[in-house]
């Protein structure tokens, strides 16, 4: 009789076990109702799902990547609607996770193909990072290890991601599909602000002091699900980029129209941020877009254009009944207020900075400065700009070694690109490449390359273009680069 209980439960392993967890959780459900009410149940649900989400995750590692990178893009607004808790923990939690699955099961991954420039890069800067824990200009180790994560750590471990998880052409796809459905969301989500009104935390999170740099003049600028609206605008104006440039490019004409209708909406969420920076963003990014192409024709044009626009902000009153438009000329005025102060503020810094070649040290300059550094001079003066924060917490050689390592995967890129043969992979590849060049330029007026999501969609987008020239062989044997 037992035998035979053996071998029944040998043959039935999963139902049983279905059966003991569905029975478990049953029983704690009912214990919780009973004893802590309505919120009990549902901690038992949710630890139920996490626990589902960990194994799968550990089956699969491209599952906890997918679910980050989704957080990445909605992290601003679940910050903002649990104003107490430390939310963004998570997102550093669920890359690790990725992580320990990718260890776990490493003998399914081609780990030769980390050997490349991208990643040998990325470790580079983050040994940099991590010596300036050393740095003697006495900056807190909370401060230091909080601005590694962003500034460095993320860079490491996102830049492998895509040579070991998605490195096929339909991963390509997914991707730029997946940036362009969040971001339109993120727009529809900023026009619900403007017209419907703000949740209670949002307004919470405003009346903490960021109205003054959100609400001018009585308009409100649209932050979004993002961080703030300066990260929301130039995070649209990036994106409007890449959907012009895929909307000139080889595909159906109905993908181009579609396209073409993400690009305009792109465009009004840049618009509704009130961010003036986005507008560098969108200028370096197509004009590098045309000079990408060859098309040295288009790009005359296109700077003919281009030069003609900025004239109309900066030399007419069109539109100025506009707020947005306004916001958009005064960054073009020389004599702005916000501008001037951050010509003064830069003056501060280097007078500080003059006996600092290597800087202040991470966490010296922004939020974190002002958060475990509030006692230092340096840390109270804000930078205003990315790569004026790396000059503070790197000093000038770190500040130019950064800047050569960026330029150079730009470079880099640039010339795979040209060397691509199939047309729409190509396209593809001028989209990514010039939205991160955007990026990295608008970076000179906000802190976008070190939020996110811009962050993880221009390390991702870089290696997506590293791993172009195997898709373009795969592309001379199949021709799949119409899917997306």
């Amino acid at each position: 009789m037992l035998k035979n209980l053996y071998i029944h439960i040998g043959n039935h392993k999963k139902q049983l076990l279905f059966f003991l967890v569905a029975m478990s959780l049953s029983i704690l459900v009912a214990g919780s109702t009973q004893r802590y009410g309505f919120l009990g149940p549902l901690a038992v649900l949710a630890l139920a799902a996490a626990g589902t989400f960990v194994i799968a995750s550990f089956n699969n590692p491209r599952i906890a990547f997918i679910f980050y990178f989704a957080y990445c893009f909605v992290l601003g607004f679940v910050v903002k609607t649990f104003l107490n808790i430390p939310v963004g923990l998570a997102m550093d939690a669920i890359l690790l996770l990725t992580w320990g699955s990718l260890l776990v099961n490493m003998n399914k991954f081609n780990w030769k193909s980390l050997k490349n420039e991208h990643v040998m890069l990325s470790l580079i800067w983050f040994g940099i990072s991590l010596l300036q824990v050393l740095n003697p200009y006495g900056g807190s180790l909370t401060g230091w290890f909080n601005e590694l994560r962003f500034t460095a750590l993320s860079w490491l471990l996102i830049a492998p991601i895509v040579f070991l998880l998605f490195n096929q052409m339909a991963d390509l796809n997914r991707f730029i599909a997946f940036i362009l459905f969040f971001s339109c969301l993120a727009t529809l989500y900023g026009v619900k602000q403007l017209y419907i009104g703000l949740t209670g935390g949002e307004r919470q999170w405003l009346d903490a002091g960021n109205n003054v740099t959100h609400i001018l003049g009585g308009k409100l600028r649209a932050f979004s699900i993002y961080s703030d609206a300066g990260q929301f605008g130039a995070s649209q104006a990036i994106m409007a980029v890449i959907a012009m440039v895929l909307a000139m490019g080889p595909f159906s004409i109905t993908k181009r129209l579609i396209f073409g209708a993400i690009a305009l909406i792109m465009l009004y969420g840049m618009a509704i941020s009130g961010t003036r920076g986005a507008l560098f963003a969108l200028v370096s990014g197509l004009a590098y877009a045309l000079f990408l192409s060859k098309n040295f024709k288009m790009l005359i044009v296109g700077s003919v254009f281009a030069l003609g626009g900025l004239g109309v902000l900066k030399y007419t009153k069109i539109g100025d009944e506009i707020f947005q438009v306004r916001r958009l000329r005064s960054a073009l005025d020389p004599k702005d207020a916000s501008f001037n102060v951050r010509v003064e503020n830069q003056k501060k810094l280097k007078f500080l900075l003059r006996d600092e070649p290597f800087g202040a040290g991470l966490g010296m300059s922004g939020m974190n400065g002002t958060t475990y550094n509030a006692d230092k001079p340096i840390a109270n003066i804000q930078p205003d700009s990315y790569w004026v924060k790396v000059w503070v917490m790197y000093g000038i050689i770190g500040l130019l070694i950064w800047f050569g390592i960026n330029s150079y995967i730009i470079g880099k890129c640039s010339g795979i690109v040209w060397n691509l043969k199939d047309p729409k992979l190509k396209a593809k590849m001028i989209a990514l490449t010039s939205g991160t060049v955007g990026c990295f330029i608008c970076s000179y007026g906000n802190e976008v390359m070190n939020g996110l999501p811009s962050s993880v969609i221009m390390f991702m987008s870089w290696s997506f273009v590293f791993i172009s020239p195997w898709l373009d062989e795969k592309a001379k044997i199949k021709a799949d680069g119409d899917d997306l």
